[in-house]
């Protein structure tokens, strides 16, 4: 067993774990990693691995929220468990959008689109989207918090996590579920972050920045169990193999990738609730130029 191979599957779990939850990109930021820092493996183990390592970040969801998603949680109601039911419903439906184009085109957009010039450019654009995005709730905001006839604005608490009707996941709809479904199917480019397609979705179409992450969060579950899937079929029907070694590297990039989600997942929740998603579209946007100047300057 090499452990210089081990320690870069757990760099990379390290990368994964902070870039899955946060909007910028875990995918991304996996592609880019793997120009300095190359795992001795195959390419279509490589491939593979890009995808099922998201397992450890989706368990530490499972794990996080796991009485808030238990529908047979003993300590909750009739009502609760309909509730859950129903929330499970809705992060169903907000699934089949993305399920519905990525299976078929999966193997034709890792063609095309897998590539740091993509990944800068999907950077760039949604870190100048959540800028643009926040900049528009803050305006709604202070007019909202302006009191009648006065010519100055009023701050927002500390706490304020803006305009949005839907301030609790009871509160969100059938309708929006979908819609933010909808903005998931973005994220298939790789570059845009799926959590950062589907908030800025849920603030679009009316949420809180904590009901658009957490919702964000849930979504992941069916979808990337179902890609890892996907991929691990995929892998094995084109003839794919690993042994002990591969199978202790992808085991480890997966647990560290756990960890990191946890501490990753906590963090942000917290930070969105006394923060808007400004910083991360900048951290978007220099990331995006670096990159470029990477590859076509230096």
């Amino acid at each position: 067993m090499d452990i210089i191979e081990l320690l870069k599957s757990a760099f990379m779990g390290l990368v994964e774990g902070l870039t899955e939850w946060l909007p910028i990109s875990s995918t991304g930021h996996m592609i880019l990693v793997d120009e300095f820092v190359k795992l001795n493996v195959t390419e279509a183990f490589w491939n593979m691995y890009l995808v099922v390592i998201q397992l450890g970040a989706i368990l530490a969801v499972c794990v996080m929220f796991f009485h808030e998603l238990n529908p047979f949680s003993p300590s909750k109601g009739s009502d609760g468990r309909r509730c859950t039911w129903g929330l499970w419903g809705k992060i169903l439906l907000g699934c089949i959008p993305a399920a519905a184009i990525g299976v078929p085109l999966n193997d034709w957009m890792e063609e095309h689109f897998y590539n740091p010039v993509v990944v800068a450019l999907a950077l760039i654009v949604y870190g100048i989207a959540f800028i643009v995005i926040e900049a528009w709730r803050a305006r709604s905001t202070v007019a909202d918090a302006r009191p009648a006839g006065a010519h100055f604005a009023t701050s927002a608490s500390d706490d304020d996590e803006g305009p949005g009707s839907i301030t609790t996941l009871d509160d969100l709809s059938w309708k929006t579920a979908l819609g933010i479904g909808c903005f998931q199917v973005l994220s298939l480019i790789p570059g845009t972050s799926r959590s950062g397609s589907t908030i800025i979705g849920g603030l679009l179409l009316g949420c809180t920045r904590t009901v658009a992450s957490k919702f964000t969060f849930f979504l992941a579950i069916p979808v990337m169990f179902g890609a890892s899937l996907l991929k691990l079929v995929r892998f094995f029907m084109k003839g794919g193999a690993f042994g002990l070694e591969e199978t202790v590297i992808l085991l480890a990039g997966c647990l560290v990738a756990f960890v990191v989600s946890l501490l990753a997942i906590r963090w942000l929740m917290n930070f969105v609730r006394r923060h808007d998603f400004k910083a991360f579209g900048v951290y978007r946007i220099i990331l995006g130029i670096l990159v470029l100047a990477y590859f076509f300057v230096l």
